[in-house]
């Protein structure tokens, strides 16, 4: 069996154990809702019918999708150490990928679902007391270290200190 069938097969089972529409009774079944419709979505290219017939045609349009999603990861990549949203243009890339090829679709459902599950971890109300708590002390710390630098030098720049 092929990756297209097995990831059919899953979403028929996800489909199934998720309550029909209509009999949602609290907000919390509505993600596994939106991910069985997510899975739903058959793999493979979403180009124009009249582009896939002409096999020449589908290759070139192909070709022409991996070089403009090329050309914004690319740029995405160079944004990682330039001014610019690095990681959101990388993510637009392979989302132009993700309407050609299936690699690219399976990347950008595996992606996220991972961020699904950090943020779910996130929100764990012992994971979020951590992440306060952890907030807290660094700002005590960053505090304690400006007061010191203020009593020992008081409002002077650093390229002016005299000593």
């Amino acid at each position: 069996m092929n990756a297209q069938s097995d990831e059919r097969d899953e979403a028929v089972a996800a489909a199934a154990s998720a309550p029909a529409t209509g009999d949602v009774t609290t907000g919390a079944a509505q993600p596994a809702q939106e991910a069985a419709r997510d899975d739903e979505r058959e793999l493979g290219s979403r180009a124009p019918h009249y582009i896939k017939r002409s096999r020449t045609l589908h290759i070139s349009w192909q070709v022409g999708v991996f070089v403009v999603g090329l050309a914004v990861v690319g740029a995405g990549v160079a944004m990682l150490v330039l001014p610019g949203p690095g990681w959101f243009v990388i993510f637009a890339g392979m989302a132009i990928w993700a309407t050609e090829f299936v690699w690219a679709q399976l990347v950008l459902r595996w992606t996220k679902r991972k961020v699904t599950e950090a943020a779910q971890r996130a929100l764990d109300p012992k994971v979020r007391r951590r992440n306060i708590i952890l907030t807290t002390v660094g700002l005590v710390i960053v505090a304690v270290l400006v007061g010191i630098y203020l009593w020992k030098f008081g409002i002077v720049m650093p390229w002016k200190i005299d000593q």
